[in-house]
């Protein structure tokens, strides 16, 4: 008897179906240094993209050659961010809020539907609804996740040269073993999130009164 075939997923589909879907991403906001950053993007339906998805399961040398695809193809897109700073001062949820908002507000061509991926929507006028997974469930949510992502990994690697010894070419400032060991050896640089742990406890040790 021959084996029934797995039911394969239905395609996801949003509560939209015009031509004008911005999807919405941020990369960061785990590492302990760096901005966060966040993309919007509308796709062109006269030029498909293939390969579109999760950043993070595609390999570096194929989410370049996207980035150079979706930059160049899409009706509109553009980065937002939210600094250090920002991230400090209001916490990393509400600055990623603001960098999302950000990005969409400054399309060249605004959108009349935002998909975000994750479960929170920032505050704006914008009709949309929240994703979960969004960037391997919806076009525009992957290519958003692919521009946020190089635009930051690029930066990460050029403060290579700007903070040496801290290894951000390889960490892009998440919270390895080597960045750890490096911000103990070396002290907190100009871009280490202060709020975020462990650089806020060492801070608080270094700020102990002498006894």
């Amino acid at each position: 008897m021959a084996k029934k075939k797995p039911k394969s997923e239905a395609p996801y589909k949003l509560d939209y179906n015009g031509q004008l879907l911005a999807g919405v991403d941020e990369v960061g906001r785990g590492p302990l240094a760096g901005d966060v950053v966040t993309a919007a993007v509308i796709l062109d339906p006269l030029q498909p993209i293939e390969g579109l998805g999760d950043s993070k399961k595609i390999s570096e040398k194929r989410r370049e050659q996207l980035y150079e695809e979706i930059t160049h193809k899409a009706l509109a897109w553009c980065v937002g961010r939210a600094s250090v700073a920002e991230i400090d001062r209001y916490n990393i949820l509400q600055a990623t809020m603001m960098a999302m908002y950000r990005a969409v507000t400054g399309l060249s061509v605004q959108p009349e539907y935002v998909a975000v991926d994750g479960n929170k929507m920032p505050k704006w006028p914008y009709n949309g609804e929240t994703v979960v997974k969004g960037d391997a469930k919806v076009a525009e949510i992957g290519a958003a996740s692919i521009v946020a992502k190089v635009t930051r990994d690029r930066e990460m690697i050029a403060f290579e040269d700007t903070y040496p010894g801290y290894g951000f070419s390889a960490h892009k400032g998440y919270a390895t073993q080597q960045h750890t060991d490096a911000i103990r050896q070396l002290g907190p640089c100009d871009i280490h999130r202060r709020s975020f742990e462990p650089v806020k406890g060492m801070l608080e040790v270094e700020q102990l009164p002498l006894v």
